[in-house]
């Protein structure tokens, strides 16, 4: 598989892996033309992708995701996505939607995040957001 996910210390309870791999590999080809997608997502708490977030990017925040950009040749897309399960299990109760919704839109916006969707300025943000349910909405039909 391509697309392969990891708990690092807590169980995200992430179901139908096979199928959202899939997604996910086509969703790269839709927005890249690229012949190979590798992508690596690893659960992990807050603490955890804290520590990561100070690390790497010095801000000393809670966040639900890191992406990491792998890629080296045009023509593969390589990544890390490092999600924090606390903080999808918060943000799906704040947000009043389902843990597996939110996991799910966690996952694709780090997927949208390598397709090249930025999300710092309000106009980007909002292209994000459109992009994340449509995700949503053509996953949930498979």
């Amino acid at each position: 598989m391509p697309v392969k996910f990891y708990e690092q210390d807590i169980s995200a309870k992430l179901k139908d892996k096979r199928k959202l791999s899939a997604y996910l590999e086509k969703l790269a080809r839709k927005h890249l033309k690229v012949k190979a997608v590798r992508l690596a997502y690893i659960f992990c708490s807050d603490d955890h992708l804290h520590k990561m977030n100070r690390q790497f990017l010095n801000h000393d925040t809670l966040t639900d995701i890191i992406t990491f950009d792998m890629s080296e040749f045009n023509d593969t897309l390589e990544g890390e996505m490092y999600i924090s399960v606390e903080r999808v299990t918060d943000n799906a109760e704040k947000f009043g939607v389902s843990y597996a919704d939110e996991l799910h839109r966690v996952i694709f916006h780090g997927a949208l995040h390598l397709c090249g969707f930025k999300d710092k300025k309000d106009a980007d943000i909002k292209e994000m957001r459109k992009q994340e349910a449509k995700c949503l909405k053509d996953y949930t039909k498979i």
